[in-house]
């Protein structure tokens, strides 16, 4: 890429930077992301309204409503089309598929909220959205974040699943390994001497492979 593109391409956030704040329409009127704090959010881009794949995940995320409102987690839809357009796909949604959309969707006509975040990826559409996933933590910094192309629909599981794991890190100072489900054992962090590394050995309460593995069972 040349220095001319690379200064023009928009800033995309990053884990563990602070969400751009922004205020926007949205199907339950204005909307502010910083309205939001103290709770987690999972923010969704789609890439437009009246499209099949767009269609199954939003009647994913309305079955699943209740397991994210069960972890504190605020769901907010976002593409391009106005608000009469989300309305009315919501409404259609909801008479052919007997779900409820509960959640606000933004109208972001202007891109606004797409450039801050990053949504509009030239390569796969000059004006459409991709799809994105931004997990915000309560104190509104972005903690996971996850991009498919137009043609993949998300995995509702796996996102329910990242929340669940930055939820039992934070509260348990620790890492989840790979395919972690909840009551799964947990990564122990690593330790930070050679002497605590000696010790890791002796710890009993966890189970341990080498100095550096260490796995253990939450109460």
């Amino acid at each position: 890429m040349s220095e001319i593109a690379t200064a023009m391409s928009p800033s995309m956030p990053r884990i563990n930077e602070p969400a751009p704040d922004f205020e926007a329409k949205s199907t339950h009127g204005m909307l502010k992301l910083s309205d939001f704090k103290g709770r987690w959010v999972v923010l969704f881009s789609h890439p437009a309204d009246f499209t099949p794949v767009c269609s199954t995940e939003f009647i994913e995320f309305a079955k699943r409503a209740e397991e994210f409102e069960k972890r504190d987690v605020q769901l907010i839809g976002l593409s391009v089309d106005s608000i009469p357009a989300h309305i009315a796909w919501i409404r259609n949604i909801e008479e052919h598929f007997d779900v409820k959309i509960g959640f606000p969707v933004i109208a972001d006509l202007d891109t606004k909220v797409a450039q801050q975040f990053g949504l509009i990826h030239p390569a796969a559409s000059e004006t459409a959205t991709v799809r994105a996933v931004f997990v915000i933590d309560p104190k509104g910094i972005i903690r996971a974040l996850i991009y498919y192309p137009m043609s993949l629909g998300r995995n509702i599981d796996e996102i329910l699943r990242a929340i669940d794991g930055l939820q039992t890190a934070d509260t348990n100072a620790c890492s989840t390994p790979a395919n972690w489900q909840p009551g799964d054992q947990v990564i122990v962090p690593p330790p930070q001497t050679t002497a605590d590394a000696e010790k890791r050995s002796l710890q009993s309460e966890y189970d341990v492979t080498d100095w550096y593995f260490a796995k253990r069972t939450l109460s």
